[in-house]
Order: structure tokens, then sequence, then C-alpha cells
């Protein structure tokens, strides 16, 4: 992304209006060439004409749909109204991001540097009126609190959130939440995004306190080689919000709550981790308030057919990595089909490509056999591994037949599948004792 200078407020600019602004510059240009608008031979008074078209040329520039998983994800979060945390080194295209942003959005950009504010600027500013005693003190918001409430819609960017010190950061808590600055309500046209480094690159950073970490949805900024040379000759990515599916709103909200319910009654451990360590408690960890912000990310992505990859940024810059990663891998398997359903019809059963969901599909038929134990339901998964053998990866089927055999009764004849089945065991069977024997043969050598 091209790195702007954040301005108080910026006004997205239509095409019209960059048009028109072009040909104001190169037309005060005496003499303008044409095709360059800059005059063959301009005096001393026209320089400055010369040098802010060459300005204006230079800001020209278009955009184009291209996938882009982290702008994707920033978009979704901002559609669904939640504060959004930007990390990144200095100059990788943070502050142009939400430049960009707004422009597509047709948004007012409301640019506040949290760092060089006071924790009144925030928390509002006392006014005395005629009778303190009997009215009490107003806390007056700032001037750009006011113009956003005016506007009854805006981005409003904290940058340089990390270089807050530890007052102005406990300020900044009601904002982020309530959204409110003194007596003042931002409209729920308004949304919030911040930027920060790491306090390793940051200007006298701190680390963000928890209460004000836990508030975001926490994304890492990186810089695509190929994103930045295609912007610097002049296109950029596009940001758009996502589609939702009116129709999938029912089907994504129980789908949300079924996945996060679902791990959180499984893994109780996990309502809330606050980390041990200062660094990883200024980022992302499961609470309570995080964990309904994931299900409202679930929500929106499932409405708008995300990809595993977006689903991935936010859930983990919500929850953190390892919380992240447990309830990516549980929607995984709420996805898998019922080993009964696959008892009942071996022969028609569609498994999962990837091999880790084919696996843990192999392995719930077994243990629906174990369950409950019958010739026919035995007979039933034996076809079905044979059916995985047929149409994935031969490895995959030796742990569930291995378990399986051990289910036999004495009086259930061995059908005659487990023949298809006992190549496949015994190649894997070997290549293991090969992987083990080649290290001790070596060692030996040596």
């Amino acid at each position: 992304m091209p790195t702007l200078t954040p301005s108080a407020e910026t006004e997205p600019r239509t095409e019209s209006e960059k048009e028109t602004e072009t040909e104001t510059k190169s037309a005060a240009v005496a003499g303008a060439d044409t095709a360059t608008g800059i005059s063959a031979d301009p005096t001393e008074a026209d320089q400055l004409d010369v040098a802010d078209a060459l300005l204006t040329l230079l800001r020209d520039t278009d955009t184009e749909a291209r996938p882009d998983s982290q702008l994707e994800a920033l978009t979704l979060a901002v559609a669904a109204d939640l504060p959004v945390l930007l990390w990144g080194e200095p100059g990788i295209g943070k502050t142009a991001a939400l430049t960009q942003l707004a422009e597509t959005l047709d948004l007012p950009l409301t640019t506040v540097i949290a760092s060089v504010h006071e924790p009144s600027d925030f928390s509002g500013l006392p006014v005395l009126g005629d009778d303190p005693a009997e009215q009490g003190v107003p806390m007056a918001p700032p001037d750009w609190a006011v113009r956003l409430v005016r506007a009854g819609r805006g981005l409003l960017f904290l940058d340089e959130l990390s270089t807050a010190p530890p007052a102005v950061q406990a300020a900044l808590l009601r904002l982020v939440l309530e959204r409110r600055i003194g007596t003042l309500r931002l409209p729920p046209g308004v949304r919030i995004v911040a930027a920060a480094n790491p306090r390793s690159s940051a200007a006298d950073g701190w680390e963000l306190s928890p209460p004000l970490a836990n508030r975001f949805v926490h994304l890492q900024w990186v810089h695509d080689h190929e994103v930045v040379v295609r912007g610097l000759g002049g296109t950029w990515p596009r940001a758009t919000l996502p589609r939702l599916d009116a129709r999938k709103l029912p089907e994504a909200v129980d789908f949300a709550r079924r996945a996060v319910c679902g791990l959180l009654a499984a893994r109780p451990g996990l309502v809330h981790r606050l980390p041990s360590g200062e660094t990883r408690r200024g980022g992302a960890w499961p609470s309570p308030r995080s964990w309904e912000t994931t299900l409202r990310l679930v929500a929106f992505a499932t409405a708008a057919d995300s990809s595993r990859e977006v689903l991935s940024l936010l859930v983990r810059g919500t929850v953190g990595d390892g919380p992240g990663l447990e309830l990516l891998a549980s929607l995984d398997r709420m996805d898998l089909p019922d080993p009964e359903t696959l008892l009942a019809d071996p022969a028609g059963a569609v498994l999962p490509e990837r091999g880790d969901l084919r696996q843990a599909v192999l392995d719930g038929v077994v243990a629906a056999v174990r369950g409950r134990p019958e010739k026919a339901r035995w007979d039933a998964a034996w076809a079905l591994l044979v059916r995985a053998l047929d149409t994935g990866a031969p490895d995959l089927v030796v742990v569930p037949a291995t378990t399986l055999a051990t289910l036999r009764r004495e009086d259930w004849d061995v059908p005659a599948s487990i023949e298809r089945l006992a190549g496949a065991v015994t190649l894997s069977r070997r290549a293991d004792d090969a992987a083990v024997r080649s290290p001790l043969a070596a060692k030996a050598a040596r």
C-alpha cells in the first residue's frame, strides 16, 4: 500500500474530483504541454504549480479486485463492527491500508495519534457550568468526536497505539468498548481501527495493557512483494465489504454458536486464560469477551463464505493461536459425516479428501463399532476401509484396520474384504520397521 500522511480528518475524493484537481493544476501552468501538463519553459512563479501538478499525477492510482486474505479479514471485522488492531513494522502500509479502506467504503477518515493526547482527551474535558453543585461538572468531548457524531458515520483510526502511555490506554478502554468519549456516544455508523508497532520497533513503546488488548481483533499486517510492486506501478488491491448471503444468516448464527459452545463445553479451561508473560498479555488471548467476539466473526465468515485462511486470521487474532487452532479443528470436525450414516451405506460413503479429516472419520467409525459391536456393523466398517483404500492414501487405513481387527468376536466370520487391506497394512509395517532400522544402521556404521 502507498504511504500517505494522515491528517486530522480526510474526506474521500471521488473520481471526478481527482480529474478536476489534475486539470486545474495543469491549467495553472502557463503554456503547459498537453501530454504532461508541464510548461516547456515555466517561470519561477510557476514552479510550485508544476510541482503540485506532478504530485497530483503521482497520487493518481487505480485499484483492482485481487485476493488478499489480510485485507479481507480487515473488512470482515469492520463489517462486524468490531475494533481491529493492525500490528506491523513501521512503513509496512498500515496507515495507507486504512486510508484506502475509507475511500472505498466512502467513509470520512478521522485519524487520532493516541500517543500525543492526554487521558482527558478520551475521557472528556471537565467544563464548569453555572452551578456545579447543582448541575455537576459535564465532561466535554474533543472536536473530532463531535464531528464524527454530526457526520453519523466514519472510520476512526487510532494510530501509534503502542506508544500511548498506560494512563492514555486506560482512558481508551471506554472508547474502544462502549464507544463513549465523555458524555458523547459515537453513532453505530462509526467503525474503530487502530494500528501499532511492536515494542521493539516503536518509538518509546509500551506493551498494551491486558484490558485494552482483549477488546481488539489483532491482525498481523505484513507486506506482499507482488502487491507492493504492482501498487507502486499504480494499481493497488481494492478493499470491499464482504457479501453476506441473507439466506444463510440464521444458519450462520446457529453454526457459530454450536462451534464455540461445543469447544468450550469440552475444554472449559479455554474460557478464560490470561497469559503469564507481559508481551503475550498485550495480544490476543481467550476470555468470555473475546469468545463472544469470535462467535460473531465465525457467523460473519460463514455468511460471507470466507476462506479458511481468512477465518484463521480472525479467530487466532481474537483468542490467540492455541485456542484459535483448537476452534478451527473443531469446525472441521463439525463438517465430518456421521459414523452411523457411513456404516448404513459404506458403498455410497463420501470421505473427506484431507488426510487428517479422513483419518478422524475412519477412527470415528471404528469407535462407533466398538460402542455397539455387531456383526453387520463390523462388516460395514471393513467395507468402508476398503473404500478409503481405493480413494485415498493406503497408510490412513492401517491404524483403523488394526483396531477394528481386535473387535472381532469368535463367531464372526472374517470378511473377504480384509484380504484387500492386508497388503497395505503389511507394507506400512515394513516401512515403519525400515524407518526404525535406518538410524540404527547408520549409528552402528559410525
